[in-house]
């Protein structure tokens, strides 16, 4: 098999590990990447992952930069959550008629937030030829992706249920902080009323969920409140006192002509006990799934972004939903 040619577009915690994980794999050729941190500028991705297999290659600041050098196939996005500065960053390879696998959350179903960008973008990617899919383990995997696929033995749905609990201390330090870690509980519930914190993609899982099981919702609602910490909590990140703030607890539910359809519960805190996923879909068969201590955040996000482009490549041009790909599965062995 030919090796796909691959770029990483955001080089922070994530963007650099999912580097590290694309070079490994035999039938992935990295060929750049790109970020506009004037602080890493000019720096070879040697130095930046301690890589010695990719030699030879710099970091350059656009995209339009990094195309007069090279010509990849996929790119690799993990530098934003919205769909709007998505489409921003990587226009110019749709343009191009390449592939992009991406981590935003809102592009998991783009329709529910930005229904005309979401038509702009599959309008370009038709156009051009060119694919986009956003992946993820959350969004992406946990609360909604797996559960759509267990329904595939089932001859009837009529409800799904998913809660996920997250032990945030083994987590990285911008999700220990996105959570709150350590501020005032009422200024940190004021920013989660407000948009300004909280885990962002969960009403896009809810919405993906609804959409391939044909429900129509009447409304998708979201609640989220801090959760406090009842004693002193240290991290490598962090030291919270008891009563400050040291996570979230958000829910989304999801209702059609007066039935509840779709709650995902996802607490994730600083020490949180018996860390689990679990999903319970009412139907024919009723099925009940736990994935003891839950689905590693960070390891399963850079994992589903790169096993997803061989799938990607192989599916046909447009703004892709997930599960309109081949089954998720591990590429380690692809060649």
């Amino acid at each position: 098999m030919k090796k796909i040619k691959v770029a990483q577009f955001g080089l922070g915690p994530i963007g650099l590990e999912s580097l590290r994980f694309a070079a490994e794999q035999p039938w992935i050729e990295i060929v750049g990447a790109v970020d506009n941190d004037p602080n890493k500028y000019g720096r070879s991705l040697v130095e930046l992952t301690g890589l010695p297999s990719l030699d030879g290659l710099s970091l350059c600041p656009t995209l339009e930069e990094l195309f007069r050098e090279t010509q990849p196939d996929v790119i690799l996005h993990t530098a934003s959550s919205r769909v709007a500065d998505t489409l921003r960053q990587i226009r110019p390879a749709l343009e191009l008629g390449l592939a992009v696998a991406s981590t935003c959350e809102e592009l998991i179903y783009p329709a529910l937030q930005s229904p005309a960008l979401a038509k702009e973008l599959n309008t370009l990617c038709l156009y051009t030829k060119s694919r986009l899919v956003a992946t993820g383990v959350n969004p992406g995997f946990v609360m909604d992706l797996l559960p759509i696929c267990l329904t595939g033995v089932c001859r009837s749905v009529d409800s799904i249920r998913v809660e996920r609990v997250v032990n945030a201390s083994t987590r990285r330090q911008s999700l220990q902080a996105k959570i709150g870690s350590g501020q005032d509980p009422d200024e940190f519930r004021i920013k989660l009323a407000t948009g300004l914190a909280g885990h962002a993609g969960l009403r896009e899982s809810a919405a993906l969920i609804a959409h391939v099981m044909g429900w129509k919702p009447d409304d998708i609602t979201e609640s989220g409140e801090p959760v406090v910490a009842d004693r002193d909590i240290v991290t490598p990140h962090f030291n919270v006192r008891a009563g400050r703030t040291c996570g979230i607890h958000q829910q989304v539910a999801v209702a059609e002509g007066g039935c509840g359809r779709i709650v995902l519960d996802l607490r994730m805190f600083l020490d949180a006990p018996e860390p689990r996923d679990v999903i319970t879909v009412r139907g024919r068969p009723g099925l009940h799934v736990v994935v003891d201590g839950g689905v590693a955040g960070d390891d399963a996000t850079i994992a589903a972004l790169v096993n997803v482009v061989p799938r990607l490549v192989a599916g046909p041009p447009g703004l892709r939903l997930l599960h309109e790909l081949t089954t998720p599965a591990w590429t380690g062995g692809i060649l």
